[in-house]
Parts: structure tokens; C-alpha cells; sequence
């Protein structure tokens, strides 16, 4: 035997063997043991084929140096083996030595680039093929259209076919069904579409399951239902490849009962054991809430698949079920099964609903030791886990950690701040994110916006408005929503209108931001209205939608209207009413001086009375001077909130007005005596994107002496045209005119006379104060809005006041 022989048997025995291939081991020894007999090129390329199909490159290699004769098909074979396996300079260097190129020989190079993701080099190549003469086969076509599928490259695609136009390949099979796949993968399901009718061939399964994975993909489930529907009807066979993408298409439509029916046909066409599709059907059920269905076909499943696990985690998370996923995470761990970096953040949001800080700690240890802490996906769920848990301190450390944050990982920790209101926080975080470059989704504008909303920083908000609308991105409901709620709160009405009227979609949020904000705004009837029009829209109320009808009623002094909505909300709606609404009931009736009802409605109350009930008695009380009632409000709230300063001192106004000056006093004792302090009233006013604080007596405001001059002048004004100083909200251990200063050097005083220095005339004065206003502030508001002709905006704790003309939206009750 000679010794080329001699080494093909000794490289195919060992590769073939090693395979158990023992039909080609019999091949090889047939022609090897043939002594003395020159073997043909074809059984040589025959074994180099062999050795590149089980990646023994060097071996085929090795075997190639030492054939006497080669001819194109061995040339072929080492640039496909070579550029099959990654090593894609050397199939390079062995396609410039060929001495014959043929579209075989383009293909194998152009594939090889194709298939590890160098889209540049293998389009260059596919033009450079054509520009040396050498016309494209159907699967250089599918190579390169399958590239531009893999990263969505439109633009590519699109002159790939123009080319196929014009070299009449257009209506080949194999490259319809890849434009089909390119233009659905690109989110051009139009194009699509078009091609897919166009198709000459329609008894292609493979062009079939094109289209519908590429509705799947578009997000359109029911139109791939339709197409997998038509296919069915057609007779087209489907395959491990069309089952998966129409169990998605299910999933995302809930469809569970056509996903049923496919799930029969898996077990007909004998596809239910393969791992893919089992785990396709796994996540149907799982997003189709049917999580009987998933575990029966998770535990007869013949492979512990990762994956299959995932989307059932996945499923017990997305029903609340927290403690039922953390179960399968360890039951995962005891079987020793791969966890990969989809399982643990699946796992990570299990916290949010269990609230179990320690088993999520050890969990993240484990995400440490097994090398997890790596992955961005990972990180993003622990600094959206320890975020949404309010463990600021955990989230920044696993942040600040992270050497590649994508908008996600901004998101996770800036949501968490708005959801643990740290409003400030959230802003700064906004701000921060900008500076690095990163360009925000609609889910951090949507809780930006929610957090300007809360700090009522409007332009801030605006400012976040405006660069939405430049990034071009598309609105989304939250957004929208986000926006009606942030100009409502901020008290521009008009701007949340023109939101509001933009808006194509509009859920209860969106309805009842509006409801509530014209019923903070003081414009309650108008807020009734649009209560109406939700309900003649088919949009159903919600919990939060009472509050703000039934506050909306308070401050109207609707009591017929309130009393109407409060009892539908159970006998129509099947909402039970809840302790804010009760409140607000009490408010309602205690505006309205009818305290007997209150009293009643409290004995009647079907939940227990917590510190917002009592609050709205004892204000009611302090207003109608009823001492006795005020009394066991204040009581309770002495109880249920120890620390809170309000009871005290409107108990004590309550008895001063009453003239019960020693029960005043001995109130102001125990509220020293039990180290409760008043929180300080701090009134604040944003202009040019600063936020400008004042205090009462404040002379820390760089224009103090021109913002003192000016509250002298507002004063004299006022006066003249009619203020007299209410001493009732001065203090005490003061002379006369100490308690006149004192009052004029109030902080909203003081608010208002820097915005009359800075504000354009003829635009809003906009004041927000953290406390409710004192009713000497508020009569001077009044008077300011007439003699300075503006209109002023205060928000306080409770309310907004618009002071227009010398009158207040509330009413001057509040």
C-alpha cells in the first residue's frame, strides 16, 4: 500500500470511527485495501469532503497537500471548509490560489462571510463576483438576502433585488421566498406580503413559514393565524421551523384556543417531542395564562430545556404567581440544569412581587459565583429589582458597576426612583443620562413627565415635551398619558386639552388625569363632564376615577352629585369604596356644613377610617366650630399619626377660635412636649429652569432687597384698594405691627413679589407651596390678582387657586 494510501485510511479511520460512521469507514477500506491501484479524484474528494463535513479542517488539509491531482471540486471543498468553520483568511488565501473560480467556488466565500456575520465583505464580494463575469447561483442569492435578514439591512436588500430584477432571478423559489424573509425581517411586512402573492410557486412550505414568521415577527398575530389557516387549507406541510412561529403569533394575541388546535396538528405531524417546538408550546400557554396546560407539558417533556423553563418562570411572573416561579428556579438548581442569562432576570423580577430581600440577595451571590454579573441583561434586572424594592443603595452599586449601560439599565434605575418617589432624584438621573449620550424610550419620558408631574417643575416638563417630539419617536399611550397628567398637575388645563385632543387611543388613565385635574384646577362641574363623556366613550371607571369625581364634587359643593357617584360605584361598577373616598365624602358634606351626615356616614363607614378620614372631619370641623366632633378627629389622628403636626394645630385653631384660649394653649404644650414640629411653609417659583425657594422671613434669595421693596409696595397697594391683615394667622407672642410684618413676609408674599419683578406681564404667575395656604395669603392674592392685573396659579397641598379679577377657582373654601 502506498503511503498517500496509507495516510487517507489513517485519517478516515480515525475521523470515522470517532462518528461511528461505519458505512463510509467500509467505503474508505474498499478503496484503500485496493493495492497498487491509483485511485480517482472523485473517491479522493469524496473522503475530503467527509473530513470538512465532521471539521476536521486540518486534517482535510493535510490530506489536500498531498493529493497528485486537484481539480475544482477539491479547490471547492477546502474555501467552503475553511469558510464554513470561521477561518475566513485562509479560505480567503485558498480562493485566490484556485486556478478555476466558478459560481461554486464565489458562493463557498461569500457564504462562509454570510454566515459569521461580515456583511460588508460578503456583499463586496457578491458584486466583485458579477463585475468578473460570473453570474450568481440561487444559493448565493439566499446567502446574501440572508444577511441582510440577519441585521435588518433594508437599504442592501432592496439593490440586491432591484439586481435580481433585472437578471431575471426574481422569480426563482429560493430567492422569492428569501426577499419574502428580508423585507418581513426588515418590518417591510407590506413588501412582503406583495412578493408572497406574487410568488410563482405557492407549494413551498419553506415560503410559507417565511410569511409567517414574518407577520409573527411584525407584531400582526392574527393576520399570521390567518396565513398558517390558509396554509393548512392549501395542503402545505409544516415543519420544526413553522410550528414555533405560530405558537408565538398565539402568545401574542392570546389566542389559546387556535393554539390548542395547533398543538394538535404538532401531534399529528409526530413534531412533539422535538425540544423547539416543545418549548414553543410551552411559552403559548404560559402567555395565554393557561399554566396547567404549560407544566403538564413541561414535565413530559423528554429534555429538561432551559428555555421551556424560562417562559414558564416567565408565565407564573406575569400572573402575580412570584413564590409558584421562585419554586421552578430551584427546582431548575436541583436538576442541574444550564441557567442562562435569560433565566436569572426572569427569577429577579419574582422580587418585585414576594418582596423577599434575602432569598434575592442569595440570588444575586449565585449570579456572582457562576460568573452572571457580566451579562448587561442581568444587571439591568438586579438594578430594576433592588430600584422597584427602594434599595437605592444596591441599584447605584450594581450601576455604577456596569461598564456598558444601554437605555434599559437608565430606565430600570430612574423608574424605580419615580416609583419610590424620589422624584429629584428621577430628573437628575434624566438629566445624566443625557449628557452620556443616551437617547430615552418612551418609558423613561413617560416617568420623567410622571415625576415633573409630581414636583410640578413645568418647565422641565416642557422642555422633556419638546425633545420628544425632535427624537422623533413615535407616542405611545403612557407617554400621552404622562403628558395630560404632568400639564394637569402643573395647572395648564388648556395644554393638557390639546394633549388630550391629540390622543387616538385614550384608556381610564387618560380619562381620569383629566378628571382629576379640572377638579384640582377648581373647575369641577366642567370635570363632571368629561366623567360623562368617558362613560358615552364605553371607557369604564376605575378606583382612582372616584377620588377625583367625588373631589370634584367637594370643591363644587355638589352634594346631590356626590352622593350619586359614591353609591354606583359599588351597585354599578362593583368597585368597593375605599378610605379616600370616604374622605372625600366627609369633605363634601363638611363644606356643605351638613356634620351630622359626616358623623353618620363615619359610624356607617364598611372599612376602617384611616388618617385621611379624620382629616377631612377635623378640617370640616375647624370650619363650623364643632369642638366635640373636632376633638375625636384629632384624637385619632394623635393615634395613627404621631408625628404629624396638622391635628395639633388645627385642634388648637379650632379651640382658639371657639375662645377656648387655655385648651389652645395646653394643645400647643403636648405638641412640644411629644417633639412634634410644624413642618416650615416653603413656597417656590421655577423660572429659566431654576427652581427659586423662599421661606417666610427668607433673606437668603440673592435679590432680597429688591424682592422686600417690592412686598412693601404690594402691600400699600392692596391696602388701598381694600386689604385689611387677618391677625388670626399671625403669631402670637408678637405686637401689632410684628404680626402685620410677620404676615407680609409670608413665603408665598414673598413667592408672588419675585414673580412680579421676573415674570413677562401678561403671562401666568405660577407659585407652588408645600403646605395649604394660609387664609391671610390667600385674601391677599386676591387683591394682588385685581391691582396687578395678573393671573396667579397657587398650588398648595390641597388645591389649585387660580386668582383671576379678585376671585379664587376654590371658591375661598379649600
Amino acid at each position: 500500500m502506498d503511503r498517500l494510501n496509507l495516510r487517507i485510511y489513517a485519517f478516515s479511520r480515525k475521523v470515522w470511527y470517532q462518528l461511528e460512521h461505519a458505512e463510509l469507514d467500509h467505503q474508505v477500506r474498499r478503496f484503500v485495501n485496493s493495492s497498487g491501484t491509483v485511485h480517482s479524484r472523485t473517491d479522493l474528494n469524496w473522503v475530503l469532503r467527509g473530513l470538512s463535513k465532521c471539521g476536521r479542517i486540518d486534517d482535510a488539509r493535510k490530506l489536500f497537500d498531498g493529493m497528485p491531482d486537484r481539480d475544482e471540486c477539491s479547490w471547492n471543498t477546502m474555501i467552503g471548509a475553511y469558510a464554513n468553520s470561521g477561518r475566513l483568511n485562509e479560505a480567503r488565501e485558498f480562493f485566490f490560489e484556485t486556478p478555476i473560480k466558478s459560481c461554486i467556488t464565489w458562493s463557498s466565500l461569500i457564504s462562509g462571510y454570510c454566515r459569521h456575520g461580515y456583511d460588508v465583505e460578503a456583499l463586496e464580494l457578491f458584486w466583485e463576483m458579477q463585475f468578473m463575469g460570473e453570474r450568481p447561483n440561487q444559493f448565493t442569492w439566499g446567502s446574501v438576502l440572508r444577511v441582510c435578514s440577519m441585521y435588518a439591512l433594508l437599504e442592501k436588500g432592496k439593490q440586491i433585488h432591484a439586481h435580481a430584477i433585472k437578471t431575471q432571478f426574481d422569480s426563482n423559489a429560493f430567492v422569492v421566498t428569501g426577499l419574502v424573509d428580508m423585507y418581513a425581517k426588515c418590518k417591510c411586512i407590506s413588501e412582503a406580503e406583495y412578493l408572497f402573492e406574487l410568488a410563482p410557486d405557492k407549494r413551498n412550505h419553506v415560503l410559507w413559514t417565511a410569511m409567517v414568521t414574518g407577520y409573527s415577527q411584525n407584531g400582526d398575530g392574527h393576520k399570521a393565524i390567518e396565513c398558517f389557516s390558509d396554509m393548512k387549507r392549501e395542503g402545505i406541510d409544516c415543519n420544526q421551523f413553522t410550528f414555533p412561529s405560530i405558537l408565538t403569533a398565539c402568545g401574542s394575541v392570546s389566542a389559546c384556543s387556535f393554539g390548542a388546535q395547533v398543538h394538535g396538528c404538532i401531534v399529528r405531524s409526530g413534531l412533539g417531542a422535538n425540544v423547539f417546538v416543545g418549548s414553543a408550546l410551552v411559552d403559548m400557554y404560559s402567555k395565554c395564562e393557561d399554566l396547567n396546560s404549560a407544566r403538564r407539558l413541561l414535565e413530559t417533556m423528554e429534555v429538561d430545556d432551559p428555555v421551556s423553563w424560562n417562559s414558564m418562570i416567565v408565565g407564573c411572573v406575569r400572573q402575580g404567581l412570584g413564590e409558584e416561579a421562585l419554586s421552578l428556579f430551584r427546582m431548575m438548581h436541583l436538576r442541574h440544569m444550564k441557567i442562562d442569562e435569560f433565566t436569572y432576570p426572569s427569577v429577579l423580577n419574582c422580587f418585585s412581587l414576594v418582596m423577599d430581600m434575602r432569598n434575592a440577595m442569595t440570588v444575586h451571590s449565585l449570579i456572582v459565583k457562576t460568573g452572571f454579573e457580566a451579562y448587561k441583561l442581568v444587571n439591568n434586572a438586579l438594578v430594576d429589582m433592588y430600584a422597584k424594592q427602594g434599595y437605592f443603595d444596591y441599584a447605584f452599586h450594581v450601576f455604577k458597576r456596569m461598564t456598558d449601560k444601554d437605555v434599559i439599565s437608565w430606565t430600570s434605575l430612574l423608574t424605580g426612583c419615580v416609583r419610590n418617589k424620589s422624584y429629584e432624584e428621577a430628573l437628575r438621573l434624566f438629566c445624566e443620562m443625557r449628557i452620556m449620550g443616551i437617547y430615552p424610550d418612551q418609558i423613561v419620558i413617560a416617568a420623567t413627565l410622571s415625576a415633573c408631574a409630581e414636583l410640578t417643575v413645568l418647565e422641565f416638563g416642557k422642555q422633556v415635551h419638546a425633545n420628544f417630539l425632535k427624537s422623533g419617536l413615535r407616542s405611545s399611550l403612557s407617554v400621552d398619558n404622562s403628558l395630560v397628567s404632568m400639564y394637569a398637575k402643573c395647572g395648564c388645563l388648556e395644554d393638557a386639552n390639546k394633549v388630550f385632543g391629540s390622543m387616538e387611543i385614550r384608556d381610564v388613565i387618560t380619562w381620569t388625569a383629566l378628571i382629576v385635574g379640572y377638579a384640582q384646577n377648581g373647575r369641577g362641574k366642567e370635570s363632571l363632564n368629561f366623567y360623562d363623556d368617558m362613560i358615552a366613550s364605553g371607557v369604564k371607571p376605575d378606583f382612582i376615577t372616584f377620588i377625583g369625581l367625588l373631589f370634584a364634587c367637594s370643591h363644587a359643593g355638589l352634594t346631590e352629585h356626590g352622593w350619586s357617584y359614591f353609591q354606583s360605584m359599588e351597585k354599578v361598577y362593583g368597585i368597593k369604596p375605599g378610605p379616600e373616598h370616604y374622605a372625600c365624602m366627609i369633605d363634601l358634606l363638611g363644606r356643605s356644613g351638613e356634620l351630622t351626615e359626616a358623623k353618620e356616614l363615619l359610624n356607617q363607614m364598611a372599612v376602617e377610617p384611616d388618617a385621611t378620614v379624620w382629616k377631612a372631619l377635623l378640617g370640616a370641623c375647624r370650619v363650623h366650630g364643632n369642638v366635640e366632633l373636632g376633638e375625636r378627629a384629632a384624637n385619632n389622628l394623635f393615634e395613627l399619626e404621631p408625628k404629624n403636626a396638622v391635628p395639633y394645630v388645627l385642634l388648637s385653631n379650632l379651640y382658639s377660635a371657639a375662645g377656648k384660649w387655655e385648651e389652645a394653649a395646653k394643645t400647643r404644650r403636648l405638641m412640644k412636649l411629644r417633639g412634634v414640629s410644624k413642618e416650615p411653609g416653603c413656597s417656590w417659583i421655577e423660572m429659566s429652569s431654576k427652581v427659586h425657594k423662599f421661606m417666610s422671613d427668607d433673606r437668603s434669595h440673592p435679590r432680597t432687597a429688591e424682592i422686600y421693596s417690592k412686598v412693601d409696595e404690594i402691600m400699600i397697594l392692596i391696602k388701598e384698594a381694600g386689604y385689611v391683615p387677618d391677625m388670626n394667622f399671625a403669631l402670637h407672642d408678637m405686637d401689632e405691627e410684628g404680626k402685620e410684618l410677620g404676615l407680609a413676609y409670608h413665603s408665598e408674599k414673598l413667592a408672588v413679589a419675585f414673580a412680579l419683578l421676573t415674570v413677562p406681564h401678561g403671562a401666568p404667575i405660577r407659585i407652588f407651596k408645600n403646605l395649604r395656604v394660609c387664609g391671610d395669603c390667600h385674601t391677599a392674592m386676591k387683591y394682588i390678582s385685581v391691582v396687578f392685573h395678573r393671573h396667579i396659579i397657587l398650588r398648595d397641598s390641597n388645591c389649585f387657586h387660580h386668582f383671576k379679577e379678585g376671585t379664587c377657582s376654590c371658591s375661598d373654601y379649600w
